[in-house]
């Protein structure tokens, strides 16, 4: 899985726990000193109607099973 950050943009994320859609991953976070991804960002459900808080899901890289050319699948229980 040697992806770049910016090729995750327009992926969708789902989750093969319950097949539930998450969304698009919005960011991904780094180890700055490795450059080595860490975990996605996708944007939560509400994320429309509670502007002032945050409830984007944060996944980690190893709960990432297997990135598509247009989705990632992920494992989150």
């Amino acid at each position: 899985m040697n992806n770049k950050g910016l090729d995750f943009k327009h992926k969708e994320v789902i989750n093969v726990v319950d097949g539930k859609r998450l969304g698009f991953v919005q960011d991904v976070t780094a180890n700055l000193e490795t450059g080595i991804i860490t975990s996605i960002i996708v944007p939560g459900s509400n994320k429309l109607f509670n502007v002032f808080s945050s409830n984007d899901i944060v996944i980690p890289w190893q709960d990432i099973k297997c990135i598509g050319e247009d989705v990632i699948l992920v494992e989150i229980k």
